[in-house]
């Protein structure tokens, strides 16, 4: 099963989660108005989304004339990849990571830290450029949104049945039980699922734009260990399926982890690797 179908089949899970809690509490107008509730959450968030958590993350715009080793980077990648130049902009944190925003190949944003720029070479970073543009290529960006959208909602759903309950849930203790307690559960799994592929997906990817998946794996190991010794302190946990590395630790984030096992990552890359199939 490719990752474009898995990605496919989880999302439609989470489609059909949704209606059916909307149908649980309130029947067929339920699913109705949970259905208008996600489009208008999913319209919020494909066209603004990005703009917030630039601001969010105080996140400055360069150009040749002020960061030409970055801009240059990823200004060979786009070509590579036949992507329209995006917006490249700069995060001022010690901590190494990065990510990709935008509704869409056109109006899409990457973007890096200080700490990411200091600690990588230029082909590690280079690495790490072409998978966020391999987000940016394969839409990701939007199906994360959707998917945490659709998560959120599930979430603020089983509230409401928790304090007021609903048509059906009233008359069955087992549903309502299911639906405060398990439902939103399953909702988030499967939105961490959702990440975990499009990650490997963009690892894939990368290492095809740059041509050099060891440097990626490199990059990915330097960066695994540059988080846990500068980690993000200005930052929103609900964020952390954007970084190619999550920057957040303990608690949550061990059990519903929005990425895929660092050593797992790196292994896959050096099979491409002794495979020459990004040649």
């Amino acid at each position: 099963m490719t990752n474009n179908i898995r990605t496919l089949f989880f999302m439609s899970l989470l489609t059909v989660l949704f209606v059916w809690i909307g149908g649980a509490l309130a029947g067929k107008q339920g699913a109705l108005i949970a259905f208008i509730a996600a489009a208008v959450m999913n319209f919020w968030g494909y066209w603004f989304s990005d703009k917030m958590v630039l601001s969010r993350y105080k996140a400055a715009k360069v150009g040749p004339e002020n960061n030409p080793r970055l801009y240059g980077i990823v200004s060979t990648l786009a070509a590579n990849a036949n992507l329209p130049m995006p917006k490249v902009y700069v995060i001022p944190e010690n901590t190494p990571n990065a990510f990709a925003t935008g509704r869409d190949p056109k109006h899409a944003a990457v973007v890096a830290t200080e700490g990411i720029i200091r600690l990588l070479d230029d082909n590690e970073l280079a690495g790490v450029m072409a998978h966020e543009l391999t987000h940016v290529k394969n839409r990701d960006i939007l199906t994360s949104t959707i998917a945490a959208t659709f998560a959120g909602a599930i979430a603020m759903m089983a509230q409401f049945a928790r304090f007021s309950g609903g048509t059906r849930t009233r008359q069955n203790p087992v549903m309502l039980i299911f639906v405060i307690i398990g439902a939103p559960l399953a909702a988030v799994l499967i939105r961490m699922l959702v990440s975990r592929i499009r990650e490997y997906a963009a690892d894939a990817g990368g290492a095809k734009i740059s041509g050099q998946p060891l440097a990626l794996a490199n990059a990915l190991n330097k960066l695994h260990y540059g988080v846990q010794k500068y980690p993000l302190t200005n930052g929103n946990p609900a964020h952390s399926h954007m970084f190619i590395i999550n920057p957040f630790f303990g608690g949550m984030q061990k059990l519903f982890a929005t990425h895929p096992p660092i050593d797992e990552r790196i292994k896959r890359l050096e099979a491409m690797a002794n495979s020459g199939t990004t040649i």
